[in-house]
């Protein structure tokens, strides 16, 4: 069992374990047939979150993502010019040569599962950091000032 010293023992779960809730999370939300179709779209999605998340939100993700997809996060180096919304969902799509529809899909999924580990401050924290297009990626209305 991998350990996390800020964590009290009694509310530590092995590694693989949250891995595999948030996997199954994934799974539900977003109706994949098995385990291995949303490892996928998680390794996808949190690959292409890596390229754009930097500084001190990133940090925290981090630290409450289950280690296997910190990894997977951790593994990209972020890009200089941040994608908007759109642009990011265009780019996986490119890479995993799916179409945009399914590629929004495994997305949605994913960053349900992330923000349920992040809690609503830290995703509010990512938003603001990104560029437009990402709230309703993570299930938000995307709020604008008035002109």
């Amino acid at each position: 069992m991998i350990t996390d010293v800020r964590v009290p023992l009694e509310h530590q779960q092995p590694y693989r374990t949250a891995y595999e809730q948030m996997l199954e999370k994934v799974r539900y939300e977003g109706a994949y047939p098995t385990r291995e179709k949303a490892d996928e779209a998680v390794r996808l999605v949190l690959g292409g979150l890596g390229r754009q998340l930097t500084g001190d939100e990133r940090v925290d993700l981090v630290g409450r993502l289950p280690l296997e997809a910190a990894r997977v996060l951790t593994a990209q180096i972020p890009d200089t010019k941040p994608l908007t919304g759109w642009a990011f969902v265009k780019d996986l799509a490119a890479r995993s040569g799916a179409s945009l529809a399914t590629t929004r899909w495994d997305t949605g999924s994913v960053f349900a599962a992330v923000t349920a580990h992040a809690g609503p401050e830290l995703i509010t924290r990512i938003l603001h950091q990104l560029p437009t297009g990402y709230a309703l990626l993570f299930g938000r209305a995307e709020l604008t000032p008035a002109a």
